[in-house]
């Protein structure tokens, strides 16, 4: 996994969890925009993460359709 900081947290972000950056370069893993507090995405990735999901991810299981 890697670590993101913010607001003065740093919040983990475990493979996992997130399995969409395990095979990620570290030129998309470290191209990450807050677009608004506690909204993070990276555009390369095409992956949008809400800090919620961060902080809680079994609340906010992985569904696909």
């Amino acid at each position: 996994g890697f670590w993101i900081l913010t607001a003065g947290r740093e919040l983990f972000l475990a493979f996992e969890d997130f399995p969409w950056f395990r095979d990620a370069s570290i030129a998309q893993v470290t191209e990450v925009q807050e677009v608004r507090p506690g909204h993070f995405r990276w555009p390369e990735l095409d992956v949008d993460l809400d800090i919620r999901s961060i902080e809680d991810p079994e609340r906010y299981p992985l569904v696909a359709r």
